[in-house]
């Protein structure tokens, strides 16, 4: 197969207030998908439920989504969903819940599918019996936007990047008074996604004309605003850039794919539960010293940027929003040499086998990628 496929959701509705389109879709019955207490806590989630009923639609809610979502949590969303048999599902919340609705969809349209056939790949069509609306409430994950969905096998300790082409939702909720609500951890671990979501998607050997736009533009917009998001919670420009960069990164990457800042953090963070987006962030610069070998890709987007090493400023952003230069001193995830050296072979050998590293702009190895977790790990140069 010689062509490739560019795909957004057909719908994108952005600005203050943006929840209020909820009230003007059709259908009978919808179901909001959320996570832990902070869409409720802030009053979004009875918002959405308002803006639905407002429509005539009845409303079911599946709550408690964990961070990592897993299997087990959508094997039962897709039970519930098949109870209530709704024609929406909607997920509000961080990158978890939106991964988790999008896996219980198959399993509300597919009961008892086996999870290792989505695991590698063997995708039943949806849009049998419902349609799908993200709704973020992180600038971060991008998950209302993509083809992916992030699910784990906590028996077996292990991350999967699930892709399905009817992932990509019909329509995502830009709503920047949501993303306002979080603390600022969590806008540097988010923030720092989006950079990675971006950066590896334009080195990705998948990237093309139509990709690279928008990865160039959401690198800007990082560098530019996220330090003031961090910074102050209520900056609402910084949180209106902040979002739109997290959906066009989504945009590059669902299309352009990944790298092996994914495949490993998907991997350690399976095992350790270390935030996605700080193992990214942490991992990036190690990864970007590692692959510019070969390719030029990394030089162009410092031309355009005007900036000497791409790597640097990465590093120097990081340490601005709080998040430390090697996964050893970790703040919000300690995670002790003795684990880490334990599990060390088979995360490697989990990352390379990862369906990102396939277009890493730079052939790897599982040796290679123990390496780098090695020199994240401790803080070392990357000399090979």
């Amino acid at each position: 197969m010689t062509y490739t496929r560019f795909s957004v959701p057909n719908t994108i509705i952005h600005g203050e207030d943006a929840l209020e389109y909820l009230s003007t879709i059709k259908g009978k019955r919808a179901v909001l998908v959320t996570g832990g207490s902070s869409m409720k806590k802030f009053g979004f989630l009875d918002e959405a439920k308002a803006q639905l009923e407002k429509a005539g639609i009845q409303v079911e809610i599946i709550d408690g989504v964990e961070p990592d979502p897993s299997v087990k949590t959508c094997l039962a969303g897709g039970k519930r969903m098949e109870e209530f048999n709704p024609d929406w599902i909607i997920a509000i919340g961080g990158g978890s819940a939106m991964d988790a609705a999008k896996a219980m969809w198959v399993f509300y349209e597919y009961p008892g599918y086996d999870f290792t056939k989505l695991a590698q790949f063997d995708n039943p069509p949806l849009k049998n019996k419902a349609r799908l609306i993200c709704i973020p409430s992180t600038s971060g994950t991008a998950s209302e936007i993509t083809a992916f969905s992030v699910i784990t096998d906590t028996e077996n300790e292990i991350k999967y990047p699930l892709v399905h082409p009817d992932f990509v939702p019909d329509v995502a909720i830009l709503d920047t008074r949501i993303p306002a609500k979080m603390p600022s951890r969590i806008t540097a671990a988010t923030g720092m996604d989006v950079m990675t979501h971006a950066v590896e998607a334009f080195v990705s050997t998948s990237a093309d004309d139509f990709t690279d736009p928008y990865a160039i533009r959401a690198i800007e917009l990082v560098f530019a605003y996220l330090k003031r998001a961090y910074d102050k919670a209520d900056d609402m420009l910084a949180r209106e850039k902040m979002h739109t960069a997290s959906t066009i990164a989504g945009m590059a990457f669902t299309n352009a794919s990944l790298g092996i800042v994914h495949s490993m953090a998907h991997k350690i963070g399976g095992i350790f539960h270390l935030t996605h987006g700080e193992a990214n962030a942490i991992m990036l610069p190690y990864i970007i010293d590692y692959n510019r070998k070969e390719t030029d890709k990394y030089d162009k987007i410092e031309e355009i940027l005007g900036i000497d090493d791409l790597a640097e400023e990465i590093r120097k952003l990081n340490k601005e929003v709080g998040i430390s230069a090697n996964i050893k001193d970790g703040k919000n995830t300690i995670i002790s040499e003795e684990a880490f050296l334990a599990h060390l072979d088979l995360m490697s050998e989990n990352a390379f086998k990862d369906a990102c590293t396939l277009t890493n702009p730079r052939k790897t190895s599982a040796d290679d990628i123990k390496k780098l977790y090695k020199a994240s790990y401790y803080g070392e140069k990357v000399d090979f």
